[in-house]
């Protein structure tokens, strides 16, 4: 059994140090990796989970190697590829009669897939299932930089299975690069300006204008909201009832009731403060 403070003590950030340590680590037999599986999927045995964990770091770090040339960090992918695998021992039955890393190969390389697709660019290349699947084969086939003529792409999307039309859309995708809104100018006696932040203009837009709409809603709210301060009690109950509580809209005969009028003279109410709102905020 490994000593569970093992993982604490672990660092990717010395990653020859970490791949020395976890390929020292005994592999488990057909028989021990059984007896805690079932410790774990029986007993919920957190020990034992460590203990199935820390021996299979080392096909984690093997198969993180396939996905190097994706312009990521090893580390970072390791560590993705170790949560894969932490899903897995969770997940796994030791009923299915199979070793722990043949179930766990699956969720390790699910979890470094969606980490790449994440991080290999500022926009997401690739968010359906095809367009995955073309994606990681098109990196393992592709030998060259370049565009493929039309004759290598239909005999690249005939061996994937995919049409030609999403073979090149993917290509696109992945051939464009990320390019910095920061990048350095240069003056005329060319020498680097790199204090200069670049802004794009939306010709759409005229702030002027905004602000303008912007200061007379002010306005003009400030000033219905003085003119319904001048008004008497029963006026802005009234007001407030018929026109700006829309949630609860009170009837004229409930208003009526409460003052002990008549419906007509609240209409009449009424439209005279409407009239004195129109006649001080015009």
């Amino acid at each position: 059994m490994y000593d569970a403070k093992c993982l604490n003590k672990l660092s990717l950030k010395d990653l020859p140090a970490y791949i020395h340590t976890v390929n020292s680590w005994k592999i488990l037999s057909s028989e021990e990796e059984r007896f805690l599986t079932e410790r774990i999927y029986y007993h919920s045995d957190v020990l034992a989970a460590k203990t199935i964990i820390l021996s299979n770091l080392r096909f984690v770090v093997h198969i993180s190697r396939n996905y190097v040339g994706y312009g990521l960090a090893q580390s970072d992918i390791i560590q993705e590829g170790n949560i894969g695998l932490m899903k897995a021992v969770r997940r796994f039955n030791p009923n299915m009669n199979v070793r722990v890393i043949s179930f766990a190969v699956h969720w390790i390389k699910a979890e470094i897939h969606e980490y790449i697709l994440k991080n290999w660019r500022i926009i997401k290349v690739a968010t359906t299932k095809l367009q995955r699947k073309i994606f990681f084969n098109l990196r393992k086939i592709k030998t060259k930089l370049g565009w493929y003529t039309g004759c290598e792409s239909k005999t690249v999307a005939k061996e994937l299975g995919v049409s030609y039309h999403d073979l090149k859309d993917m290509e696109s995708r992945m051939l464009v690069q990320d390019i910095t809104l920061y990048a350095p100018l240069k003056n005329r006696a060319n020498i680097k300006i790199t204090n200069i932040v670049p802004i794009l203009q939306d010709y759409t837009s005229n702030f002027s204008i905004q602000l303008e709409r912007y200061n007379w809603d002010t306005h003009a709210s400030n000033k219905l909201k003085y003119t319904i301060l001048q008004l008497n009690e029963r006026s802005r109950y009234i007001l407030y009832s018929r026109w700006l509580n829309k949630k609860h809209k009170i009837t004229l005969y409930a208003i009526s009731n409460k003052y002990d009028i008549s419906a007509e003279r609240v209409r009449q109410l009424e439209y005279q403060a409407v009239e004195i709102l129109k006649l001080n905020t015009e």
